[in-house]
């Protein structure tokens, strides 16, 4: 399994950066999580259009959905010329009613399923791969996931601290999870999203064999945050990179 940072800021990038968006390769299969601002140029570095097998949203704020726009257009362009000949399946919760009712009608594009509508648990199997959804705690409906093939990854979403995340995350391979702030921050994060410690700590939680941070706020130092995940993982935590590609 093959893990592709595509972009890794919040609620904006640094200049040149992309918003929220991972690829990840497994057994032949292509799946695009999130689609934040600047995503689908960054994707389009490491597959073409025709490659992608499926895309799962988080949530829909902008940095996680903004470029499910772009990619609309894309892959009914691929499709009409003849690039392409099917629809790509598209999991995603509810949302802010424009966004949603938005991206509800690209039925050229994608094969929509709500993550809220789905029965517990809430499994599937996507571009041949085992999803896992749990519900996170945050101002929008959120879903933290774990894809299963030759490993197992994690994926936080945005998301405060919460159980379900660690029972999700236990014995993972692998968990990228976002880490919004520093330790001065966890008022303001509290009901929302995770610090860097909190990171290390869920991690540690679950016995998590790896971690990455995510989600950074462009104006941070990132080592800082770096050292207070580790601090709460106890163990060397690695920082998510656009355009890094690691093994699983």
């Amino acid at each position: 399994m093959k893990l592709t940072v595509l972009g890794c800021w919040a609620p904006y990038p640094r200049v040149s950066g992309a918003c929220s968006g991972y690829l990840v390769q497994d057994m032949g299969q292509n799946l695009l999580i999130d689609a934040g601002n600047g995503v689908l140029s960054k994707m389009l570095q490491h597959i073409n259009i025709e490659d992608l097998d499926a895309v799962v949203l988080s949530h829909l704020h902008p940095d996680h959905m903004m470029d499910i726009y772009c990619l609309r257009h894309a892959i009914e362009s691929a499709n009409r010329e003849g690039r392409m000949n099917r629809i790509v399946p598209l999991f995603m919760p509810t949302g802010p009613a424009e966004d949603f009712n938005r991206i509800m009608g690209f039925t050229k594009a994608f094969q929509v399923q709500i993550i809220d509508e789905m029965p517990e648990p809430r499994e599937t199997i996507l571009a041949g791969l085992k999803i896992t959804f749990v519900p996170g705690k945050h101002n929008l409906p959120v879903y933290s996931l774990a894809v299963k093939g030759t490993r197992r990854l994690v994926f936080s979403g945005d998301t405060a601290y919460n159980e379900d995340l660690i029972k999700l995350t236990t014995g993972a391979d692998l968990l990228l999870c976002e880490a919004s702030g520093l330790d001065k921050d966890a008022d303001y994060l509290k009901d929302n999203h995770l610090t860097a410690r909190q990171a290390g700590q869920t991690a540690a939680a679950a016995n998590a064999k790896r971690l990455m941070i995510t989600h950074f706020y462009p104006e941070y130092v990132l080592s800082e945050l770096q050292r207070q995940a580790e601090e709460g993982f106890g163990q060397t935590t690695e920082l998510a990179r656009e355009g890094a590609t690691i093994e699983i």
